[in-house]
């Protein structure tokens, strides 16, 4: 209706939205409507109005100029029309065929639809800055100032939900039925699960974007592995109805986590369950309807249950797939085997009962393999983080073993780090073309010989971890003498007994200050009980990186022999053994420096060089213990 006297009359427009409803009793007190109802099992979910929404016809008078479009048709023409039956009532689409996505996933995407992420950088920003004035509406309307799709208007409400909201751990113990109302949410920024997809599906549809609340069952705080589900729903979430098509969000695991040791909330925003893929959603959620599960074929509660659980952490950081797909592994023979896929090479570490032991963890170019042996029969807990392109290890994956056999014959060093073997990694770390590719070496005598080139401006460092008192702490680096030949790294390693060792690999780089950096581990295996190698000589700073000791490799000399010295060393004037007397080396033909030296009547030998022929001091380089007389 429009109303005209002069060229300056007022314009009126009337919007008359008409709900089919029964007439409430004339004589009865005009009833409100409430926030939350209770459904199925006990969850909860928002009515489609507001608390002080009335009963009966809405008439809306705007006033505004002539020749403008109305505030209110704007708003509606934000997004396609909610769906009307025959008698005007508005109603969300129920999801169909053209809705569901084929199980399982198919790797193309964690989304249900092609998304560019850094499209929102900058809607985000703004969003996560937007703070509450007074009412719901005024925030919603703010929030759309930088969003021109429903796309945006929806990651608009998501992102200020997710920075906003806390979880109320207090009141969701408690089920605090205050803790879902609107206005103590906007209050108090804490609510629960039904809160916040109550908040969610509110701002949408006043945003007019189609929106419903799925309640249902949800691996979240508290789950066990391998638990089943029946009573009352424990989780709620939502679907958004995006270009035409049915789409899940969950604001509440968007915003943050429990700690499970402390039961405190902490903001942590996890893009992950943004428009998810079905296929990972319903991991770790089933709804009281399969139609929302929005799978073709949907899963029944039964494979929800035992299917195994990906944690979110899994696809963010960019694992594809695992084995074994079951949560709960029977060893066999005493070892159960885990192998991941990735997308991208990334590092891997694992936890049994706590602890980084018993299990031998080898990186793969996308991927990983680990072999455990649990140490005690019944059940232990496996744990398994992935770094993916962070510089923290996330927990990704959980698995429950059963163990009915322990192989006493398997015995791990708990030195025994990860990863084991040579890898992308190692190479990335300046460590090539390994003579020993594999990550377990067998000895028949107690002796190995390794070797591996080694980048340029590298420093290596190698250091053998047994479970005894023969290796201590000061000695771990005496049963490895380190070579340098033609551009290879040689390590001899000879072993003080026989039984299982962790032969730890280091590097550095040379001009940089700092540690040395834990690259990866060898197990070195002897079986030969008659072993009992003696330490190399201790080397001293002055020992060259290109030198080279032929003999004596021994670090522990006879008494009262006459024992031959050889070693090729470079930049040096002369070189001497001193003993009781001094003993002096000779360089012949080959670039060898050789000589030999009386032990007795000695405790130690040493050998000594000039650097510079126009001094008389001279430098340590190795020492060698004389046995007792």
């Amino acid at each position: 209706m429009e109303l005209k006297k002069d060229s300056h009359a007022v314009s009126i427009d009337m919007l008359l939205i008409v709900h089919s409803e029964k007439q409430a009793d004339p004589g009865a007190q005009p009833q409100r409507r409430a926030g939350l109802q209770s459904i199925g099992n006990g969850i909860r979910k928002w009515q489609k109005l507001e608390e002080n929404d009335l009963y009966g016809t809405h008439l809306t008078v705007e006033v505004h100029p002539q020749d403008s479009m109305p505030q209110l048709l704007k708003r509606f023409s934000l997004a396609k029309r909610l769906q009307g039956d025959k008698n005007g009532n508005t109603r969300p689409r129920q999801p169909g065929g053209k809705d569901a996505h084929a199980y399982p996933w198919d790797r193309s995407s964690l989304k249900s639809m092609s998304l560019d992420l850094r499209q929102f950088e900058k809607l985000d920003t703004y969003a996560s800055q937007v703070t509450v004035k007074s009412g719901l509406d005024e925030l919603v309307n703010d929030l759309l100032q930088e969003a021109h799709s429903d796309l945006e208007r929806v990651r608009a409400i998501w992102i200020w939900i997710c920075h906003h909201i806390e979880y109320d751990i207090k009141a969701a113990q408690e089920k605090d039925r205050q803790a879902f109302k609107l206005t103590d949410i906007l209050r108090t920024q804490k609510t629960n699960c039904d809160g916040y997809a109550g908040l969610f599906e509110k701002m949408c549809r006043i945003a007019g974007v189609q929106c419903m609340t799925v309640p249902g069952y949800s691996k979240g705080f508290g789950y066990q592995t391998g638990q089943s589900f029946s009573g009352e729903f424990d989780h709620a979430w939502n679907a958004v109805y995006l270009e035409g098509r049915w789409h899940l969000v969950d604001s509440t695991w968007g915003s943050g986590l429990v700690d499970t040791t402390t039961s405190k909330f902490t903001f942590l925003y996890n893009e992950f369950y943004f428009l998810t893929h079905p296929a990972l959603f319903i991991e770790d959620h089933f709804p009281d309807n399969k139609n929302w599960q929005l799978l073709k074929p949907p899963q029944s509660l039964r494979q929800f249950e035992n299917n195994m659980y990906h944690k979110s952490e899994f696809y963010n950081k960019g694992m594809l797939s695992a084995h074994p797909e079951t949560s709960v592994i029977r060893t066999v023979n005493g070892k159960a085997t885990i192998t991941m896929e990735s997308c991208a090479p990334t590092l891997f570490m694992f936890m049994l009962n706590g602890k980084q032991e018993h299990g031998l963890l080898s990186l793969r170019k996308n991927g990983m393999k680990l072999d455990i042996y649990p140490p005690t029969m019944g059940t232990h807990k496996l744990q398994i983080f992935a770094k993916g392109n962070s510089d923290i290890y996330s927990s990704v994956l959980e698995y429950t073993l059963k163990c009915n056999y322990v192989d006493l014959g398997v015995r791990l060093p708990a030195e025994l780090h990860q990863p084991m073997g040579p890898s992308w990694f190692s190479e990335q770390m300046g460590i090539l073309k390994p003579s020993h590719p594999d990550p377990i070496i067998h000895t028949s005598d107690g002796r190995c010989s390794i070797t591996f080139s080694v980048e340029e401006g590298i420093n290596v460092l190698a250091s053998l971890h047994g479970d005894d008192d023969l290796i201590t702490e000061e000695t771990q680096r005496r049963y490895i003498f380190q070579l340098h030949r033609e551009k290879r790294t040689e390590l001899k390693v000879q072993l003080p007994r026989a039984g299982k060792f962790a032969l730890k690999i280091f590097v550095k780089k040379r001009q940089e200050p700092g540690n040395y950096i834990f690259v990866f581990n060898y197990l070195l295996c002897c079986s030969n009980t008659k072993v009992t190698w003696p330490m190399f000589p201790e080397s001293f700073g002055n020992w060259g990186q290109d030198n080279e000791l032929l003999e004596p490799l021994s670090g522990v000399l006879p008494a009262n022999r006459n024992v031959p010295f050889k070693l090729k060393l470079h930049g040096v004037a002369k070189a001497l053994v001193k003993g009781q007397d001094t003993w002096p080396l000779t360089l012949n033909s080959e670039g060898y420096w050789e000589g030999s030296c009386s032990t007795a009547g000695c405790q130690e030998v040493y050998v000594m060089v000039l650097e510079n022929a126009n001094h008389n001091f001279y430098s340590y380089i190795l020492k060698y213990k004389v046995n007792d007389q």
